[in-house]
């Protein structure tokens, strides 16, 4: 584990390797699983103003949900996550017109509508956060069965998993932070520490 700034990240950040496989799992991630996907806080509010601007996407299950629990739920750790339907997928998922799986917010998102992309806990996948203390975080890869093909991909494209999640890493923390993450990952090469 490495520390940089008020994360504490995980070795296998660094060392596994992972490419998303859209044409391969379909879009399996949000709809396979047994609770919704996490959320920070203040991301409920942002879904329940998106509500309107996505509900055309939308199934008319999902509509249903959303109109008897909301947008989100308490699992059973006690974690704030987005409402699901029939205990499977995200209320906010659609399907494309090739049967794929897709993020109707991050639709939104690409189309102008809304500045918000999707919960970071989606974007930063398989990263998940973990709060350690009052201001620390813990930054881990989860490894789910089902996304066994993004890492085959990410092995065979030798990207590993913080390349891969550039974008939602500096979404989350910064330029300055995933600069520093180089840094260090740099010098750990050097000493070979990492590969």
């Amino acid at each position: 584990m490495i520390e940089i700034q008020n994360t504490i990240v995980s070795f296998d950040v660094i060392e596994r390797r992972f490419l998303c496989d859209l044409l391969s799992c379909k879009g399996a991630c949000c709809v396979e699983g047994d609770g919704g996907a996490p959320l920070e806080k203040d991301e409920i509010k942002k879904l329940e103003e998106l509500v309107d601007i996505v509900k055309d996407d939308l199934s008319d299950e999902a509509k249903a949900v959303i109109a008897e629990q909301g947008v989100s739920y308490v699992d059973i750790e006690g974690d704030d996550v987005t409402s699901i339907v029939d205990g499977k997928e995200c209320v906010f998922t659609y399907k494309d017109e090739n049967g794929f799986v897709k993020c109707a917010i991050e639709k939104a998102y690409r189309e102008g509508k809304t500045d918000f992309m999707k919960p970071i806990s989606c974007h930063l996948y398989p990263i998940r956060l973990k709060k350690i203390g009052n201001d620390m975080v813990g930054l881990n890869v989860h490894k789910w069965e089902i996304c066994k093909c993004a890492r085959q991909l990410g092995a065979k494209e030798d990207l590993p998993v913080y390349k891969f999640l550039k974008e939602p890493l500096i979404r989350r923390f910064g330029e300055e932070w995933y600069a520093e993450l180089e840094l260090v990952i740099g010098e750990l090469k050097k000493q070979g520490m990492v590969k």
